[in-house]
């Protein structure tokens, strides 16, 4: 057996990230900065290291209400084309330096548009940011554009997520509060994308249980669940250790359903007690279609280098493991299928080899 990968090693192999907010994943240092600039008065602290703490300590909370509070301040400073060019630029830039070499970051375009931006320059600032950051840092970034669950303006998202498709927007998503807003709600928009031939991935499963998963698979065909933590109430394990999966986590299993998995923020959130708790750990040993993520990297003060590294941790994942985690998510990308191949054969592969042959 191999020897547990360092912080450092990990930190050097090449990784795909499907799951990541850009609004949830700013500097501080950029965002009194930007505060600064736009007149935005009311960041809770104003030196960069107390800001980082603030926003920890409010998402260490254990709710996802209290937590999703925090991004009034990360898109409050997010209102400009110039911002949202800088803050994109600088996601791609710090997801290239923890060694990802394919990420899918999604964002809400309908909450950058307080200062008279259209929903169409939003998005092109953001595709100009991602990339001006990404080139020639080995990275490739594809925008999810998401639309709010408790908001009516998915149909309009979605349509723009059709329209971009071909200029770097790779898929469509629904974020917000679970309880009380299903994603039937958005019944239409996912009708018409499956009409169109384009990809979505549903937040479900996190805060809410079984009905909301249900409901993003079989009413609305979602491609990958966002979380899909609550999966694992529907699987009961026996005394003598033995899982017993019920109906539909036996289809999620069976039909390949990438779930994006966010360790650190399901703590966060109350959706795990521990990292050596989380459902990561059975869902990997039954084969389901796990991928590792970072959710948000400045509420989680994580990167992903970082999720791998505690579930080596918890779990003893060896090199073998975190390659099965990234050929997952590289394989459940929203990216043509030759692509993807290029990347696992001609990138990941052989990178993971590599380290595990100079461990």
């Amino acid at each position: 057996m191999s020897q547990p990968p360092t912080f450092e090693q990990i930190r050097l192999a090449p990784k795909v990230l499907l799951h990541d907010h850009l609004d949830g994943g700013l500097r501080p240092e950029s965002i009194i900065e930007l505060a600064r600039e736009s007149g935005y008065d009311r960041l809770p602290a104003t030196d960069a290291d107390s800001l980082r703490a603030w926003f920890r300590e409010a998402a260490d909370s254990g709710s996802l209400v209290r937590y999703l509070e925090t991004f009034d301040h990360t898109v409050g400073v997010m209102q400009t084309r110039e911002s949202l060019v800088r803050v994109a630029a600088e996601c791609a830039e710090d997801l290239a330096d923890d060694g990802i070499v394919y990420a899918e970051v999604r964002y809400a375009p309908e909450q950058h548009t307080s200062r008279g931006l259209s929903l169409e320059e939003v998005i092109e600032a953001v595709q100009e940011g991602f990339r001006a950051g990404s080139e020639g840092r080995g990275i490739r970034v594809g925008t999810l554009l998401t639309a709010m669950r408790h908001q009516a303006r998915s149909m309009e998202i979605a349509e723009l997520a059709v329209r971009y498709r071909d200029a770097g927007v790779v898929g469509f998503d629904i974020a917000g509060a679970e309880a009380g807003y299903p994603p039937t709600r958005h019944l239409d928009a996912f009708e018409y994308l499956q009409r169109e031939n384009a990809h979505f991935t549903i937040h479900a499963g996190e805060a809410f249980g079984l009905p909301s998963i249900w409901q993003a698979i079989q009413w609305c065909g979602a491609d990958r669940l966002g979380h899909g933590v609550r999966i694992i109430d529907d699987i009961s394990v026996s005394d003598d250790g033995e899982p017993k999966l019920g109906r539909l986590a036996a289809y999620v299993r069976d039909k390949r359903i990438p779930l994006e998995m966010c360790p650190t923020s399901n703590l966060q959130t109350g959706a795990a007690a521990s990292i050596a708790e989380h459902p990561i750990g059975l869902l990997r040993r039954l084969n389901f279609r796990v991928t590792v993520n970072t959710d948000n990297r400045l509420m989680s003060g994580t990167s992903l280098s970082e999720e791998f590294a505690k579930l080596s941790e918890a779990f003893g994942y060896d090199w073998d493991d975190m390659l099965w985690f990234t050929v997952n998510a590289m394989k459940s990308a929203f990216l043509p299928f030759d692509e993807r191949l290029a990347l696992i054969n001609g990138v990941i592969k052989p990178g993971f080899a590599r380290l595990k042959w100079q461990a």
